[in-house]
């Protein structure tokens, strides 16, 4: 599924400015309400496999959505069906992501659950690696023809629903672990304050940074072909493949605290790059710092969520973690559109710079006052 959604949006942001015409702030609140959409889904999904004790096909049918939403971007003629076709897919995206996430939790040891949640993300990131690489020889071989190109995404998408259909086998659950209401204020109390200490960090965490869409953008910006811009997407993922599932077994070993800051570091170099960029080799190193603070950050986030929650309400918990950090990650690509509207994109990269040292101050202040 990353494959079939990461062909089509290495393109997306190009195909909305270019073949429809869309402003930065247009593409900067697209991308922020469908990430938005995905997390407020998520605390729905999560909370009914809490209350069903089943996760398998609550998860199912958000990759079906998904896959169902994919022939809307080839068929768009405007804006509005963009719109309307990225909002489906991350509905779908968030029905399937806190189920997928609290499984994960439920068949692995609590010592590994770094690993585990590394390894996941370095193996979505090895589709969301082939998705722009098909991307960009797609668009090679078929003379920059997008919609066809993103035709083709839907194979995948329709490959993996089978997939998972026939072959994914759900741990049994004891009944009495399955709740009484779905979505309860009794249940949400039941969540500890190290959940919600967890969740709160998140959410400024996500403040720093913004869609990777401006990434895109970005490198079209420097100069970059437009048959070569997903090259951005390859460079940034192949770093998140390589050193997730190092980095998740990391957390299993020390600070998770110096874990977080060495990501915010990396971002905010990241960031700096991406800002001065005065030719392409800059833009390829700020992606790929990019995807290196994704890969010390993103899985160790789950890793926390899994470790404070309580197992019945896992799926609730990662629901409500992913609800804040996607309306958090709607007001950074909100605010990155804007700004690149008005100031340009080095201001783009110098604010997400600003709220990433911001974040990282707060990081060291706590632990001076602790």
């Amino acid at each position: 599924m990353d494959l079939s959604s990461e062909l089509i949006h290495s393109l997306l942001p190009i195909f909305m400015t270019t073949v429809l015409g869309a402003s930065m702030i247009t593409v900067g609140i697209i991308e922020g309400v469908a990430e938005a959409t995905a997390a407020i889904t998520k605390v729905f999904s999560g909370a009914l496999s809490d209350y069903l004790g089943k996760r398998k096909w609550v998860m199912v049918s958000g990759y079906a959505l998904a896959a169902l939403t994919k022939p809307v971007f080839p068929l768009a003629n405007s804006i509005s069906w963009v719109f309307m076709a990225r909002f489906a897919d991350r509905i779908g995206k968030g029905i399937r992501g806190a189920p997928r996430d609290a499984l994960v939790a439920d068949i692995t040891p609590p010592e590994l659950r770094g690993a585990a949640y590394g390894l996941r993300q370095a193996l979505d990131s090895v589709g969301a690696l082939l998705g722009p690489l098909a991307a960009v020889l797609l668009m090679l071989w078929l003379m920059n023809d997008i919609r066809l190109v993103m035709w083709l995404a839907v194979i995948p998408a329709m490959v993996t629903v089978i997939v998972l259909v026939v072959f994914l086998r759900e741990p049994p659950r004891h009944t009495d672990l399955k709740n009484s209401t779905v979505l309860s204020l009794a249940q949400l109390q039941r969540l500890p304050l190290h959940y919600w200490l967890v969740v709160l960090l998140g959410g400024v965490f996500t403040l720093a940074r913004f869609s990777e869409a401006f990434l895109i953008l970005r490198a079209q910006d420097i100069g970059i072909s437009m048959a070569y811009v997903p090259v951005i997407m390859i460079v940034m993922n192949f770093t998140y493949a390589g050193i997730a599932y190092p980095a998740g077994k990391l957390a299993d070993r020390m600070s998770r605290r110096k874990l977080l800051m060495i990501g915010l570091l990396v971002l905010i170099t990241a960031d700096v790059c991406l800002a001065i960029a005065p030719n392409k080799w800059w833009v390829f190193a700020g992606a790929a710092l990019w995807g290196l603070h994704m890969a010390f950050t993103q899985g160790l986030f789950s890793k926390l969520v899994a470790d404070t929650a309580p197992m019945e309400l896992r799926g609730t918990a990662f629901g409500f973690f992913n609800l804040i950090s996607g309306v958090a990650l709607l007001l950074a690509s909100v605010i990155a559109g804007v700004v690149w509207n008005y100031f340009g994109a080095t201001a783009t990269f110098f604010s997400g710079a600003g709220f990433a040292i911001v974040t990282l101050a707060g990081l060291i202040s706590y632990r001076l006052k602790s």
